[in-house]
């Protein structure tokens, strides 16, 4: 379930960016620059769960495994 919710922060991200994308050339400058820190915030959360430390080891390995198998 982890995954899932890490994979669509990615897409929300991108999706965020393009958005901002089209506002600062419509001329929505503030509106453009909250949504690339919106999409610059959920990105570090991405990258602090799946980045491994200076022993090899991430957060997101730290979760354990449901009765399925699966993480979350």
């Amino acid at each position: 379930m982890l995954d899932i919710v890490l994979s669509l922060l990615v897409l929300a991200s991108l999706v965020l960016i393009g958005g901002a994308f089209i506002l600062f050339r419509r001329g929505y400058r503030k509106q453009a620059g909250l949504m690339v820190v919106a999409a610059l915030v959920a990105m570090l959360n991405v990258a602090i769960w799946t980045i491994p430390d200076s022993s090899g080891r991430s957060p997101i390995d730290g979760v354990p495994a449901d009765e399925t198998g699966e993480m979350g």
